[in-house]
């Protein structure tokens, strides 16, 4: 029974070694998209995501898609970090000195990106998570309700949601054009 499960481990190893290399520049990008575009945030998104998947391949379903998976680990990772950056902000406050914004600084007009990042950042995080997956990852409305582990018919409603809030705050920017 020990062989079995040490080679099922170890063919996890190998199948979690080549999901990381093919995945990880996509991980980043959504990580960094999902924290508002903060770099340094989404590499510890990105580092956290890969070891809290690595650590459960014991407890990993084979009924489930790896990617869904892990990137459903990944989207409550940048939740959770999120969660977390606004209350630092919030307890540094009323700290003296100003914490330096890690973010690079931003191509093309300062003022439409800052639009832009306020609208994305006004969205409920259930909104954002299904906005970023499927309109700016590509994955389809059933591949974000298996990583979010909402129903397809909730991503659908949320990423709807999520159109007609953008639209109607970012409309003037497409007339502006």
């Amino acid at each position: 029974m020990r062989e079995q499960e040490g080679g099922r481990r170890a063919e996890l190893d190998r199948r979690f070694a080549l999901f990381f290399e093919e995945h990880r520049d996509r991980a980043h990008r959504l990580a960094w998209r999902l924290c508002g575009g903060y770099e340094a945030d989404a590499e510890d998104i990105v580092q956290e995501a890969f070891l809290r998947a690595y650590r459960a391949l014991d407890r990993y379903d084979e009924r489930n898609r790896f990617s869904a998976w892990f990137y459903r680990i990944l989207v409550r990772q940048a939740a959770n970090h999120r969660r977390w950056r606004g209350l630092r902000r919030r307890w540094n406050a009323d700290a003296p000195g100003e914490i330096a914004d890690p973010r690079p600084a931003p191509q093309g007009d300062p003022a439409i990106r800052a639009q832009i990042r306020a609208a994305l950042d006004g969205l409920t995080r259930s909104q954002r998570e299904c906005f970023v997956l499927v309109q700016l990852e590509g994955f389809s409305a059933r591949e974000a309700a298996a990583i979010t582990g909402k129903a397809e018919g909730t991503v659908k409603s949320h990423l709807q949601r999520a159109r007609n809030t953008l639209r109607s705050q970012l409309g003037g920017l497409a007339e502006n054009a």
